[in-house]
């Protein structure tokens, strides 16, 4: 058996359950018009208020404190390759990965701060 029949079992399998996801919902949201509720109940409170800090200003605060992360993981790779003990590879792309993903979650935190002040 080669793996032809597995990935055909498994769109199979993943297709259904997407099938039966969505079809239960449009059922559920049927039954619920019919009885007459409100369709706002079908959106979240935070779906209905929207930002107004545009997506474009998030993403380039994102990617710039990222890159800076990354160019500061350069440095401090280099300082550690040069005055300590450790390999040249593991200093590298262990500082480089931490201040990464340090400078992610300050854009994470900078982002979330930029959305509740507007």
């Amino acid at each position: 058996m080669g793996p032809g029949p597995v990935f055909i079992a498994l769109f199979i399998i993943i297709f259904g359950i997407f099938y039966l996801h969505y079809s239960t919902r449009n059922k559920e949201r049927l039954a619920l018009i019919e009885k007459g509720a409100d369709a706002s109940i079908f959106f979240s409170a935070k779906a209905q208020k929207r930002s107004s800090v545009p997506i474009w200003k998030i993403l380039i605060l994102n990617i710039s404190v990222l890159l800076m992360g990354i160019g500061a993981g350069v440095f401090i790779g280099s300082i550690l390759a040069a005055y300590t003990l450790i390999q040249e590879e593991v200093g590298y792309t262990g500082s480089i990965f931490l201040m990464a993903g340090l400078g992610l979650f300050i854009g994470f935190n900078l982002s979330k701060k930029l959305v509740e002040k507007e």
